[in-house]
Parts: structure tokens; sequence; C-alpha cells
């Protein structure tokens, strides 16, 4: 472990990052490129950088708009999701409850169905709460998707914890939610952050359901509203790498600024104490 790492590691290394961050890359060179340079041939970088294209995402469509959509229904579905599947997964770990591993087989079976072979029975049911072209239209479903895969994820953190905490809180006289929420849930809170991450994630990027849905152009989220980007005779490539820079900003910030603790949960329970 101690043995320095020579210097095929790191051209391995260099390799690997820009092949990963070569789509991330393109998207942004092709977002300063004057719009004669999207379709005259290939070119890694322009002469003459512009910031037309950004100008021009924001003015044709709402993007900022779409933005705002995001962010509600992404924090809705988190907020919703995580409360859920913390009490859920606690009961199901920590609790004297009977078949625990069919009920989470079948929590995590439900994660395994594929969107389309739900979203006509969803659509139906959301068209007929009269919800569609709303906030809860669309975090509703999203909670059927995100919720399984968060209690099976984080039922692995609950399981983590030593029940002899759970024992001297009882011989103290705490009931099984006061457990929860005063122990159990601030030692898993690197895993329950986590797991927000993940749903919050998977809620900004969801297509399908969005799609269907919130069909009115001022309740469509991000994905939905890239796709709109079109013109009559083109396709505005400028336009749509401009926004999808724009959009996975958020997403970047928020990643760097909460990097460690992403890492504290991911890694949490790998290394023994």
């Amino acid at each position: 472990m101690r043995k320095k790492a020579g210097v095929g590691f790191y051209v391995f290394l260099s390799l690997f990052i820009f092949v990963i961050m070569f789509p991330f890359l393109w998207v942004f060179l092709t977002s300063i490129k004057p719009t004669g340079e999207l379709f005259g041939g290939f070119n890694w970088f322009t002469a003459n950088p512009t910031i037309a294209s950004y100008e021009s995402a924001i003015t044709t469509r709402p993007l900022f708009l779409y933005i705002w959509n995001s962010t509600v229904v992404s924090t809705l579905t988190t907020v919703l999701a995580i409360s859920v599947a913390s009490l859920a997964a606690y009961a199901l770990t920590r609790l004297p409850i009977k078949f625990k591993g069919t009920i989470l087989g079948i929590v995590l079976a439900a994660a395994m169905f594929p969107q389309i072979a739900i979203i006509s029975p969803i659509f139906n049911l959301i068209q007929g709460l009269g919800l569609r072209n709303s906030y809860i239209g669309l975090v509703i479903p999203y909670i059927t998707i995100s919720l399984p895969l968060a209690i099976w994820i984080l039922s692995t953190f609950f399981q983590k914890i030593p029940f002899e905490l759970e024992e001297s809180a009882k011989l103290d006289g705490a009931t099984p939610f006061q457990t929860f929420r005063k122990i159990i849930f601030p030692l898993a809170a690197p895993g329950v952050f986590t797991t927000a991450i993940l749903v919050f994630i998977a809620a900004w990027n969801e297509f399908l359901f969005a799609l269907t849905i919130n069909s009115a152009d001022s309740w469509r989220t991000i994905p939905v509203g890239l796709s709109m980007y079109q013109s009559q005779y083109t396709v505005p490539w400028g336009d749509i790498t401009a926004a999808t820079v724009m959009v996975t900003i958020p997403i970047v910030i928020v990643v760097l600024i909460f990097q460690r603790r992403i890492v504290a949960g991911l890694t949490s329970g790998s290394v023994k104490e």
C-alpha cells in the first residue's frame, strides 16, 4: 500500500478521466461555437467563441421556468421519499417483524418494473384525480419509482448500527420512535444523505412521466423542456448544448458542496472499526 504509483498509472488515469469527461467537454465546446461552425465540419475548438447560444437558449424557451419546475418536483420527491423510506427501513431492520426478507424482496422487485409498463395506470390515476399539469401530479409517480430503492438502500445502513444502542435507549425509557429520531437516524445520516442525493438526481433526470403527465409548457421539467428545443428546418444544437450546460451546473454544485458527505455515505460500514 505504501508503494508509489508509476508513470503508467497516471497515464491510464488521465486517459480514463478524459474518456469520462469527453461528452461534457464536447457539449461545452459546442455551446460556445458560432452557428455557422456547428455544421461546417469537425473541429475541436473555435477561434470565435460566443455566448449567442446561451442567450438564444434563454429567450427561445422558458429555461429558468423548467429549472424551477424540476427543482420543486425533485425537492418534494426527495423529502417525501426519504421521510417514508427512513421509517419503513427502520421498521424492517430494527423492529421484530416477521418475513422481513420477503418484504424487502418484494420492495426490491417493485423497483425493477420498467416505467413503460406502469405509465398507463399511473396516467389514468393522475388524470382521474385531476392532478395533470401540477407538481403533485409528478411527485406521486416519482415516489413510486424512488421509494422502493430508497428503502432498500437505507435498510443496509440501518442494519450496520449496533443493536446495543437501542437496548440502552429502551432501558432509559425511550420509545421506538424516540430511538429512531434521536439515535438511529443521526447515526445513519451519511447514508440518508447519499440516498437523498440519488433520489434527487433520479427525479431531476426523469423524462417519461414528465412528458406524459405534464403536457402544458408552463409545467414541464428540464428533460422535457430540452426536448422541445426544435426548429422548423434544423436542429438547434447550439441552443440545446447551451441549455444542457446551464441545467447541469446546479447538480454539479450540489455534488461538489456535499462531496464529503456523499463519499462518507457510500463508504459507510465498508471498514471495521
